[in-house]
């Protein structure tokens, strides 16, 4: 049985099979949760974010996350692979269905404890967002998100423990919202534009050394950016460098955290042809990842998202 940060695939799947059924219930409007919601509408003015007190600038991450993959199929069914301790991937489980118009699912950890994640924000093609704990209670955190073209979960990015979530709307303007640690998030604020000129965006923890979480970014030419973060949410980054080129050979980014188990971030890239390969950190912001390593030899196009 392939593990997970210590606990086992098995362990996992058979606590999101519950959850991401109902969670995709609550993304569809079907059976929404009314919570306290610090969330203003997305549709709304930029407002500067009110930040929960335990949030600090340049605070230190600890050791990366070790989520698994998990995969939507074009029919709504959720996917999910444990970590296989080598580098790669376990056999997959299926694990709820419904998320058939979900325009995002992503994982969070609530705990930065450098573990597995501990739940899930979900964007409905109605323009809700929730979020749900696993073996939690889902919880409609407003709606009006459909003024974003793409969200991602990012790790922590403004000083606290939490991962925090990115926002793109049509203009290419990035927001950030802050996590207060429970999934509930902060008003939105202001990153900065420009940021429509990319296709992918993908980061889980540190790149490149220094304890902060980082990014990268790669453009409509196929080239890959490095941003380094900062620690500081009103300043999350600091001006790009750039990887390489040639990363339109593949369709999708995502980073899982810690796939190979050196304490470096990772990325995993899916090819046009449905390959998955690995990338592992170095740690070192000049080249921030060794040469790719093949995890998936086909059919992982199947997926419709990958988080």
């Amino acid at each position: 049985m392939a593990k997970t940060s210590g606990r086992t695939r098995g362990r996992i799947a058979s606590r999101l099979a519950a959850a991401a059924i109902t969670a995709a219930l609550v993304a569809t409007g079907a059976s929404a949760v009314a919570a306290e919601n610090p969330v203003k509408s997305a549709g709304s003015a930029a407002a500067t974010v009110k930040a929960p007190a335990s949030l600090r600038s340049g605070a230190v991450a600890s050791a990366p996350s070790q989520f698994g993959l998990y995969g939507i199929a074009s029919d709504g069914v959720q996917y999910g692979y444990g970590l296989d301790g080598k580098g790669g991937l376990g056999d997959r489980d299926q694990l709820g269905y419904g998320f058939s118009t979900d325009r995002d699912v992503v994982q969070v950890d609530n705990a930065g404890d450098g573990g597995n994640s501990t739940g899930i924000w979900f964007r409905g093609a109605n323009g809700y967002l929730g979020y749900m704990a696993w073996q939690g209670t889902p919880q409609n955190l407003g709606g009006g998100w459909n003024t974003y073209n793409h969200i991602w979960s990012v790790g922590n990015l403004g000083g606290a423990a939490a991962g925090d979530l990115l926002a793109r709307d049509g203009s290419g303007n990035l927001y950030i919202y802050l996590n207060y640690g429970n999934g509930q998030l902060t008003s939105r604020y202001k990153v900065g534009g420009g940021w429509g000129q990319y296709t992918q965006i993908a980061g889980n923890g540190d790149l490149t050394g220094d304890g902060k979480a980082d990014i990268v970014a790669r453009d409509g030419s196929g080239n890959l950016w490095l941003y380094k973060g900062t620690g500081n949410y009103k300043a999350p980054f600091e001006g790009r460098t750039k990887i390489g080129g040639g990363w339109n050979t593949y369709n999708t980014l995502v980073s899982t955290g810690d796939m190979d188990y050196d304490g470096k971030t990772d990325l995993v890239a899916r090819g046009n042809d449905g390959s998955l390969w690995r990338y592992s950190g170095t740690g070192n912001a000049s080249s921030p990842y060794k040469s790719r390593v093949k995890i998936g030899n086909g059919g992982w196009n199947t997926y419709r998202l990958l988080f």
